[in-house]
């Protein structure tokens, strides 16, 4: 038997028998059954998270990409190592993904803390997988590596192209407005998802695989290639083969993501027209690893760079138009003049030697446009301040139809989903084009944060064609969704921000450009239903107990108050 090191390999993190000597020996002796022998157990050790579940239709195809990182490990000379995580497939989980991220955040940490490995592989991709696992990389001390399942291909219906969650959405709309029968939105929803992947639009996991390609945490080019392709694998064998080499010599991400990588972040954001979810997500990393990071930061750079990537929702293409323009690199090199390109990524290389070689996108290419001629003078995300939102909400300009960004309207609240689902087609409650619809109870503490903020329009009046309406919520919404919605609005109602206070008929204003959300409602009256107010019971038990006493505030990214870094 070899007698290791206590800080490498298979004799790292020894299990406490009050015997280094016995617990590798027994180590090796359970090994033995599954066939290693002192050859393997030589090697470095990579772990690989494993979040497959029948659950998470997006996954379906990891098995095979983990195959390609195994290969890869086994190429470089390393040992690979699967093990499982809980997995957050984000439409079949109830009430919402989002409550669950940080969990998963906290056990990928745990996780690979307790186990021996000298560097890990983080295999996500839906939706808050990614964002988790980029949590737990940025607390752990060892080198991580994210990788993704990536996109769908689009899928078709009537000779046009079909994008989830978009275009689902812009579907169930007309079908809600009676302009589609069951049959067609059989027809439809059986034609969204033609294969394995996450959503084809610039939804939150597209957005996130974008982010953490940007950050220097992912192989350059691997946020991109559709699932079900050989590019995808490609990039498997690549990242096993990167995380041997980080084994040795690489540097956790803790000691990568500084100031300049998240402002390097926020440039994409806006120039992908990103998702919303993307600010709640980007605010907990930067907590984890100690930057300052603010709305402030995001409404600046969302201002001061164009919108250059024509995919849905923000413009009019897919996933895989973006890929084969070139991807996150060719971006990167249209945005090159405005990033900080002294940044070291994973691979050990600057991001201005990793672009060295890269080309600016084709002329033949409508996907990634240039900076001279861009899609949009600047940014969607607009950070509004005010009375109802004196911590920060967040609004999407290009997703909200424009006469819709200057707003003044008469409230009709909705306490939360069910009560959305039960009255919103009533036509007693007479709701007008011109009313603004609040949805509240429904933010981190209340509720997880589900991707409730886009409410529905009522039935009747998407039957008179009217398609969009300013909503607020304390909520998100998906980032494949569109609409005038003000969303994450701090304090949520829970823990009695002014949101908890609003009643119908109150007069609500909003203003994109100048980044206004105020209650029009006399501070005097305001004070009277305050005396009224008592916040809402904690779960009785549990993660969600744990969950609602512990989650910070929108505005600070709703990571668990004891998970973020201390000073």
């Amino acid at each position: 038997m070899k007698i290791g090191s206590n800080d490498y390999g298979i004799d790292s993190r020894l299990t406490a028998y009050a015997d280094a000597g016995f617990s590798r020996y027994l180590r090796r002796a359970f090994l033995s059954s599954a066939g290693y022998d002192d050859f393997d157990l030589d090697r470095p050790i990579i772990g690989i998270t494993n979040t497959v579940s029948d659950f998470n239709t997006c996954h379906r195809e990891l098995p095979q990409f983990i195959e390609s990182i195994r290969r890869g490990v086994f190429e470089a000379g390393g040992l690979p190592m699967v093990f499982p995580t809980i997995s957050l497939g984000e439409i079949l989980l109830s009430p919402t993904s989002m409550l669950f991220r940080n969990l998963m955040a906290m056990e990928t940490e745990e996780m690979v803390r307790a186990q021996p490995m000298d560097a890990v592989v983080m295999v996500g991709g839906c939706d808050k997988t990614t964002p988790a696992q980029m949590m737990a990389a940025a607390s752990l001390e060892i080198p991580s590596v994210i990788a993704v399942a990536g996109p769908m291909m689009a899928g078709e219906w009537r000779g046009e192209r079909l994008g989830a969650c978009t275009d689902c959405r812009r579907y169930w709309s007309q079908f809600r407005a009676k302009k589609l029968d069951p049959e067609e939105i059989t027809d439809v929803q059986n034609n969204l998802c033609p294969t394995a992947g996450t959503c084809m639009v610039m939804g939150t996991a597209s957005t996130m695989s974008c982010l953490a390609e940007t950050m220097g945490l992912m192989i350059p080019g691997g946020a991109t290639p559709p699932a079900a392709s050989g590019a995808r694998l490609r990039i498997g064998v690549e990242t096993g083969r990167l995380a041997v080499r980080q084994a040795s010599s690489g540097k956790p991400a803790s000691e990568l993501l500084n100031r300049k990588v998240f402002e390097n972040a926020l440039i994409v954001l806006a120039a992908l027209s990103g998702s919303t979810n993307a600010v709640v997500h980007l605010l907990a990393i930067a907590a984890r690893v100690r930057t300052q990071l603010t709305l402030k930061d995001f409404d600046r750079f969302s201002r001061e760079v164009p919108l250059l990537v024509d995919c849905k929702p923000a413009g009019s293409g897919y996933m895989e138009d973006f890929h084969r323009a070139g991807g996150v690199p060719a971006l990167l090199k249209v945005l090159e003049p405005k990033l900080n390109l002294d940044v070291i990524g994973i691979t050990g290389e600057s991001l201005e030697e990793s672009l060295a070689d890269v080309k600016l996108p084709g002329q033949w290419q409508t996907t990634i446009k240039s900076i001279e001629d861009p899609l949009g003078p600047r940014g969607s995300l607009v950070v509004l301040r005010g009375s109802l939102a004196p911590e920060g909400a967040v609004f999407k300009r290009s997703s909200a139809s424009p006469h819709l960004h200057k707003h003044k309207g008469c409230a009709v609240v909705f306490e939360g989903p069910e009560d959305v689902a039960r009255r919103i087609d009533d036509p007693s409650l007479g709701i007008c084009p011109d009313d603004v619809l609040v949805m509240r109870g429904i933010g981190p503490v209340g509720m997880g944060m589900p991707e409730a903020g886009s409410i529905p329009i009522p039935n009747y009046l998407a039957k008179e064609g009217i398609q969009d309406m300013v909503r607020v919520s304390d909520g998100r919404m998906s980032g494949t969704a569109y609409g005038a919605v003000a969303l994450h609005v701090a304090p949520e109602a829970a823990v009695g921000g002014l949101l908890a206070l609003v009643e119908d008929g109150d007069e609500i204003f909003i203003d994109a450009e100048s980044g206004v959300l105020d209650l029009n409602v006399s501070e005097d009256e305001l004070v009277r239903r305050k005396k009224k107010w008592f916040p809402p019971s904690l779960p009785a038990r549990g993660w969600r107990r744990l969950y609602a006493r512990s989650v910070q505030q929108a505005n600070l990214g709703a990571d668990l108050d004891f998970l973020v870094a201390g000073d």
